[in-house]
């Protein structure tokens, strides 16, 4: 079935999940090299145990940044006119992150057609860890078809 076009989009519509493996040591590493962000309470356990944590945990930019490749891999990055996101939850070794979003409204700005996407970031519990809206362009092109890479 072909993808409709963002302006064809209703509110109501939801965004193709992104499932995310289960977070390990190893993620929270790479996401720190990439990023430059290594606070220790990331990635040394017994800096964590010192600051009162059981354990290391996820980086709450890293949801964030799960939820900025839900969106670049449902719609172009062009159409992308703003991205934002509260953190609400930690995200814990072991727990597997899904990321979705819903069309809550169309509306037009400045002259230009939108559409604002309510987003959220869940480990497999369904405990929120970061929730997020975006606005979206509604014209020049089709949301991409294809899930985004795991």
């Amino acid at each position: 079935m072909p993808s409709p076009d963002r302006s064809a989009l209703d509110v109501g519509d939801r965004l193709p999940e992104l499932r995310l493996p289960p977070i390990d040591r190893t993620t929270l590493a790479l996401f720190a090299g990439a990023s430059g962000d290594h606070n220790p309470i990331h990635i040394d356990l017994d800096f964590a145990r010192r600051a009162g944590m059981p354990d290391v945990f996820a980086h709450g930019m890293l949801s964030m940044a799960w939820l900025g490749r839900l969106l670049t891999g449902w719609v172009p990055q062009a159409a992308l006119r703003s991205f934002d996101a509260r953190f609400v939850g930690i995200a814990h070794l072991g727990n597997a992150i899904r990321c979705g979003g819903r069309v809550v409204e169309r509306l037009e700005r400045d002259g230009e057609l939108l559409l604002r996407v309510e987003l959220e970031a869940v480990n497999q519990y369904g405990e929120r860890k970061v929730l997020g809206e975006a606005l979206i362009a509604r014209g020049a092109g089709r949301p991409r078809t294809r899930e985004p890479d795991s």
